[in-house]
C-alpha cells in the first residue's frame, strides 16, 4: 500500500459520499447516511465494514468499552460521519484516534449537514500514512 493507493482510495470514497449527498440532500439521520453509503462504497467494489468495534487498551489492561467507528475502508481508510451544523475540533480528534488505536493511515471526516461534502468534509493523515512509501 502506498500514499498513492491511499489518496485514490480516498477519493473514490468521497466520490461515493457526494453521490449519496446528491440523491438525498442534507438534513437526515447520520445512520440513514451511513447505511447508503456502505451500500455505495460495496457497489463501487470496496470493503467496508460498518460499525467497527474499537479496542482500547491501556498499559496491559483491555478496556471493556463499547467505542464504535462508523466505517472501515479496505482496512485503511476511517469513516466518520456527521450531520452538524459545524465540524468542531473534537470531532477531528476523535477521527485522530480511531486511526491511532487501528493504525489506519487515513480517516475522513464527512459532514452530511452541508450543501457541499467536497468543501466540508475533512481528509486527515498521520504518523502511518507518512511512513508509507509513495
Amino acid at each position: 500500500m502506498t500514499k498513492k493507493d491511499i489518496t485514490r482510495l480516498s477519493y473514490k470514497i468521497v466520490g461515493c459520499a457526494i453521490d449519496v449527498h446528491k440523491a438525498l440532500g442534507p438534513g437526515l439521520l447520520e445512520s440513514i447516511y451511513e447505511k447508503c453509503l456502505k451500500y455505495e462504497l460495496e457497489k463501487n467494489g470496496l470493503k467496508v465494514k460498518q460499525q467497527v468495534h474499537v479496542p482500547i487498551y491501556y498499559d496491559e489492561l483491555e478496556l471493556d468499552v463499547d467505542l464504535r467507528l462508523d466505517l472501515l475502508v479496505n482496512n485503511v481508510v476511517v469513516v466518520e460521519l456527521k450531520t452538524v451544523e459545524a465540524i468542531l475540533p473534537v470531532h477531528e480528534a476523535q477521527v485522530l484516534s480511531y486511526m491511532k488505536l487501528l493504525e489506519a493511515p487515513q480517516g475522513l471526516l464527512i459532514n452530511f449537514f452541508t450543501d457541499n461534502i467536497s468543501k466540508s468534509m475533512k481528509p486527515l493523515v498521520n504518523e502511518y500514512f507518512a511512513s508509507l512509501p509513495d
